[in-house]
């Protein structure tokens, strides 16, 4: 394979639409003028003339974003998750099931946006099949194609990518964690076995979904995949899905597949994905009952990361033309006339969301992932998280100071770990499996 630049890399990351193909600048140019008249088209819906400029994430930049864990703090206080709308506390568990409808309006309406109703239904096949080895070990191999029915629309096919990997040893129902992939493999760069070889020696099972096969990853691409299905080719209105929300929809539909495999314990699904995977993975989360854990990297905003904390990403990035389409045009007032801190929700309520299910909250080295993703505040997601596990009877993370560089918090069912490495979950691999042992019992 032809070897990218680190630079070249990244663009194909951010720009692909597929995973299968690398875009020339003629091609990047034409997706980033589509994102900005998308953009311009829903600052228009909402009646927004213009937009704040996030910071830069060059620590060089003279707008680099903050890193001075002095100057973080620029909120009074966070939306409590145990206080109703209207004032009164949440004092039991059958209360938090109400709240919870109120939380998960406010995040349909002004961050994620709403799923519609009546989405086709999903067939999948088989692809590719064959025994091989991960590593040493023996594996069945499959490759699947989850194909969306779009006789509403035609013009626009939509197709989930998705390959599933069992031990071939396996004599009974197995536990799965589902990755978010890019639709190729990056090379193993830490010692020992891989992520893969390492549930595969648990004798659990794995599959990679590759969320850019049913949504793109950019504004362009909204009017297709998923979204554009339902939308029939059509511009978004402002509290329609965003693409986390549409690849969360896909991995919802992967576990309706797991349901149907004898080899595959439904029960026992978790979820883990990196970067704007990570965002993926904690949205799927707290919207899909049936995963079990959750093993959420490097998220950031958008993610675990307090949205109020003036540290690394900031609203405005997310709100940009780059970064919209991650969420319901509702989201990008909040890089306008509205600041971080009139959101009415918070990462830690998205966390809490979860409860009381097991999450591990991963992260990289200030000095070598860099400070963009807020390590601490993407622990203080977690932390201010733990009253919500605690009043339904799990246990929280069990302390709101941040831990050194690779202290592992998992007494609780909110886990924290902090590698010395940089933009990765594979220190943590290790880690998480310990942790989700407890669970997959």
């Amino acid at each position: 394979m032809k070897k990218y630049s680190l630079l070249g890399l990244f663009m194909f990351l951010v720009f692909s639409t597929t995973g299968a193909q690398w875009l020339s600048e003629a091609e990047r140019d034409s997706i980033n003028q589509l994102n900005r008249a998308d953009h311009q088209l829903m600052m228009e819906k909402l009646g927004l003339h213009e937009m704040r400029p996030g910071p830069s994430g060059d620590p060089e930049a003279s707008n680099a974003a903050n890193a001075d864990e002095s100057q973080a703090k620029t909120y009074e206080s966070l939306p409590d998750p145990l206080i109703f709308n209207k004032g009164e506390p949440v004092e039991s568990a059958q209360q938090w099931q109400r709240r919870k409808k109120e939380l998960f309006e406010w995040f349909d309406r002004e961050i994620y946006g709403r799923v519609p109703e009546n989405i086709p239904e999903v067939t999948w096949e088989i692809v590719v099949e064959k025994d091989t080895v991960e590593g040493d070990l023996p594996v069945r191999y499959r490759e699947l194609l989850g194909r969306v029915d779009n006789s509403i629309y035609p013009d626009i096919e939509v197709n989930i990518q998705l390959t599933l990997v069992t031990p071939v040893a396996a004599k009974k129902a197995l536990p799965v964690i589902l990755h978010y992939g890019w639709g190729f493999s990056f090379p193993n760069n830490q010692p020992g076995p891989s992520w893969k070889e390492q549930l595969i020696e648990q004798g659990w099972a794995y599959a990679i979904i590759v969320p850019t096969s049913y949504q793109a990853d950019n504004g362009a691409g909204l009017r297709g995949g998923i979204i554009g299905l339902m939308n029939q080719g059509e511009p978004r209105d402002p509290d329609d899905w965003g693409t986390l929300r549409a690849w969360a929809w896909g991995a919802s539909r992967a576990v309706d597949l797991f349901g149907t495999l004898p080899e595959m314990d439904a029960e026992r699904v978790g979820i883990e994905g990196l970067s704007r995977y990570g965002k993926a993975a904690l949205v799927t989360m707290a919207y899909e009952p049936r995963i079990a854990i959750g093993f959420i990297g490097s998220s950031g905003a958008g993610g675990a990361k307090i949205l109020r904390r003036n540290f690394g990403e900031q609203v405005e990035n997310l709100a940009s033309s780059y970064e919209y389409h991650w969420f319901a045009g509702n989201f990008i007032k909040y890089g306008s006339r509205l600041t971080a801190n009139d959101l009415p929700v918070d990462a830690h309520e998205l966390v809490a969301l979860c409860a009381p299910r097991p999450v591990f909250i991963s992260s990289g080295s200030a000095e070598v992932e860099g400070t963009w993703v807020d390590a601490k505040g993407m622990f203080l997601g977690g932390a201010y998280a733990s009253p919500v596990y605690e009043l339904l009877g799990a246990k929280g993370m069990g302390t709101t100071e941040f831990p050194p560089q690779e202290t592992t918090l998992m007494e609780g069912d909110i886990a924290f770990r902090q590698h010395a490495g940089g933009h990765t979950t594979a220190p943590n691999w290790p880690y998480f499996i310990e942790f989700a042992r407890r669970y997959f019992k």
